[in-house]
């Protein structure tokens, strides 16, 4: 049995969808297995799983803020601190 390069290329195609279709099942079973893990179910609402998200993106950004401003603080407070002690002993030699 003899194919042609027509035949050989609608044989490669016809195995090829079948892969896909096979590696999307995988993938989707995968993803949902992953989500469940995660406390999300497939049945739940996605705009309110979004919501969820969306609302965990703001929490850790506003964390992230407030780390930035704690340290800020802080290197602001050693630098006043410093900057107040040479101050009285600057003023402690002259004599004042």
């Amino acid at each position: 049995m003899s194919l042609d390069h027509a035949e050989v290329r609608s044989v490669i195609k016809e195995v090829l969808a079948e892969q896909q279709e096979h590696v999307k099942a995988v993938a989707h079973e995968a993803v949902a297995a992953v989500l469940v893990k995660f406390g999300i179910h497939e049945d739940d609402d996605p705009k309110e799983i979004r919501a969820d998200f969306q609302h965990l993106r703001k929490w850790r950004k506003s964390v992230e803020q407030a780390q930035s401003l704690t340290f800020k603080t802080v290197v602001g407070t050693i630098a006043a601190g410093f900057v107040a002690a040479v101050w009285m002993g600057f003023k402690v030699y002259l004599g004042k």
